[in-house]
């Protein structure tokens, strides 16, 4: 077992991170964008991933790709974007135009063909597109009816979103708010013979009526045995008193994402997952202790790991302790000892979600959001987590 002062450090870290504003710095990004694209020896950077779209100018409608141009040495701004979208979203679109943030092409022919459009007045460009969200076929077809080649590049938007601005973090605060209000008025209403797709539904109608504008992922209720399986999908399975129930779930906040696991038991712990809960729960908070700018993903991951392995239980935890949350429920940076390791930094937001599954008992999982902050780390989520408050 690990000393209340080390939990208490865990959970109550003093953050140093300025209080969030209001306006998403949307300009401020695109120009951070338009000095990488020069960085990499391109004149512009098409933009297909929709989550970037909506990163860099507010827009999350999807369908639409945005043309980003590199800063112009001499004045150090650089051209206005082009966002291509359609019918569909002209409307929405509006804001985005009158912002200033970009021109908006509302293209009448096939997402390729505008693209092509586009490109037309900028003959001789070095223009980059996303390989991690472009297709071979998408990639050939650009190439086809631009008739021009185009370069790959590898997260150049992703190293910008990793480190969270201030308005960033208040939403994905406010998404830990309405997921924890809507599990909080689901519990009480759980009983043994009750079945999964059942309870997964009403935390979702909870989530949804509290403003969360969709799940962050299918959410995970698993009863009984069928909790040892860490992405299992919920069925018209029962729940049992006496037996374990994880419950994994996250709310989606003007973009941002949340993402929390609890597991409980109706009734008595079974002995087994008792004892598992404890250090599944002392795993948790020595990896949240030490969660600080310099440490590497690496490290912070063993902490948990080789706790679980000291308690006999190391083959039973087979995925990485964590992973950043903003726009998508799954970004980086990685917390594991599968990657190569990745130093901390203030302003990253991610997860510590230690596990132990033991196939036909059942498993043990617990989950907070953390905010790096520059003295340590805040933990974004309050809702208790403690082995005697799990017991419903």
């Amino acid at each position: 077992m690990i000393s209340a002062h080390m939990v208490a450090n865990a959970t109550i870290t003093k953050s140093s991170t300025k209080r969030p504003g209001t306006a998403p710095p949307h300009a401020a990004r695109l120009a951070r964008l338009a000095r990488a694209i020069g960085e990499k020896s391109l004149d512009a950077l098409l933009v297909t991933n929709p989550k970037d779209v909506g990163y860099l100018t507010g827009f999350h409608g999807g369908d639409s790709y945005l043309l980003c141009f590199a800063s112009v040495a001499a004045s150090g701004s650089a051209p206005q974007p082009t966002l291509i979208s359609d019918f569909r979203y002209k409307e929405e679109l509006e804001p985005v135009e009158a912002a200033g943030l970009a021109r908006v092409y509302i293209r009448s022919r096939s997402m390729m063909d505008a693209v092509a459009e586009v490109f037309e007045p900028h003959t001789g460009a070095r223009i980059g597109v996303q390989a991690e969200t472009m297709t071979l076929h998408e990639r050939a077809s650009i190439q086809r009816k631009a008739k021009r080649r185009v370069l790959e590049t590898h997260g150049l938007i992703g190293a910008l979103r990793v480190i969270k601005d201030e308005s960033e973090i208040a939403l994905i605060r406010k998404a830990v708010k309405i997921q924890e209000a809507s599990l909080l008025a689901v519990l009480p209403t759980i009983k043994a013979g009750q079945s999964e797709l059942e309870v997964a539904a009403r935390l979702e109608f909870e989530m949804k009526t509290r403003g969360s504008s969709e799940p962050g992922f299918q959410s995970i209720v698993a009863a009984a045995a069928a909790s040892s399986l860490p992405h299992y999908r919920p069925t018209s399975a029962k729940i049992k008193a006496k037996q374990p129930l994880l419950i994994d779930w996250g709310a989606v906040y003007e973009g941002y994402h949340s993402d929390m696991t609890r597991t409980f038991t109706l009734g008595k712990w079974p002995g087994k997952m008792h004892e598992v809960y404890s250090i599944v729960y002392d795993a948790h908070m020595l990896a949240a202790a030490s969660l600080a700018p310099g440490k590497t993903t690496t490290e912070i991951d063993l902490i948990a790991r080789r706790h679980i392995a000291r308690h006999g239980y190391s083959e039973f935890f087979g995925h990485g302790l964590g992973h950043g949350i903003g726009l998508a429920g799954h970004e980086e940076p990685r917390l594991t000892n599968m990657l190569t390791p990745r130093r901390l930094e203030a302003g990253m937001v991610v997860t510590i979600e230690p596990g132990v599954y033991l196939p036909g008992v059942g498993g043990v999982r617990l989950e907070d959001d953390y905010l790096v902050t520059d003295g340590g780390c805040e933990c974004l989520c309050r809702m208790k987590k403690d082995v005697a408050w799990a017991v419903l």
